[in-house]
């Protein structure tokens, strides 16, 4: 088990692939399986791998809060693919050391302070709380979004297919097509229904407009209660 060597163009690239139907590493939150293997990945994946390059700007954006995430910290072969060998840390095997230091979070604390522990532990109590109580009547939302590209050139096709590749609990996403605005410039136009109380509309505009390469722009063209 495991995504190859994640400091190695390939090793992304299986990581993308296992991201294309999943928000996170473990489960439908961040959790510190997803801490192991952002610390694991080298830096920024590249554009083209939409679904790991989504994922990784959006844990980093916890990168605060990364001791307070639930579940226990797991080694790095015990996450991804099962056909997969986890062969990240044998290129660095002769300077473990080194890399014992590094932290892409940004702490330079080499063990979890008893506070940490307690935080973490109250949050992920409350975390299992809520996960099991179901509420009576799911109050859901129908939302239409303008997507709009930086120019008639962007690749309209790869450009859904990156907003496509945003996963989670209470989001799904319907019909769309594509809307001239002039010059030559399309935009896109996608149907999705979320559940108010899991997808927002800022969490999709974060999360579509961090494909910054394709994405000019997110709109909400129209907002309707279910």
């Amino acid at each position: 088990m495991g995504f190859g060597d994640l400091r190695s163009a390939s090793g992304l690239q299986v990581l993308s692939s296992y991201l294309a139907d999943r928000s996170y590493i473990e489960g439908y939150g961040p959790s510190q399986a997803d801490v192991a293997v952002f610390e694991a990945v080298s830096g920024l994946p590249p554009a083209d791998l939409c679904h790991a390059l989504r994922w990784y700007k959006h844990i980093k954006s916890y990168e605060k809060e990364k001791a307070s995430l639930p579940v226990v910290k797991k080694a790095l072969g015990k996450y991804g693919p099962a056909d997969v060998e986890d062969t990240t840390g044998s290129r660095a095997a002769d300077s473990k050391d080194d890399d014992d230091d590094i932290d892409l979070f940004g702490s330079d604390d080499e063990e979890e302070s008893e506070e940490a522990k307690r935080l973490r532990e109250e949050r992920l109590a409350q975390y299992e709380s809520k996960k099991a109580k179901k509420p009576a009547l799911v109050a859901k939302s129908s939302i239409l979004l303008d997507v709009k590209p930086w120019d008639d050139e962007t690749d309209m096709a790869t450009l859904e297919e990156c907003v496509r590749s945003i996963q989670a609990d209470g989001l799904v996403w319907g019909s769309s097509k594509l809307v001239p605005v002039g010059y030559g410039i399309k935009k896109l136009q996608i149907q999705c229904v979320v559940e108010d109380d899991k997808v927002g509309t800022d969490m999709l505009e974060e999360q579509i407009t961090a494909f910054e390469d394709y994405v000019q722009s997110m709109d909400v063209a129209a907002f309707n209660k279910i």
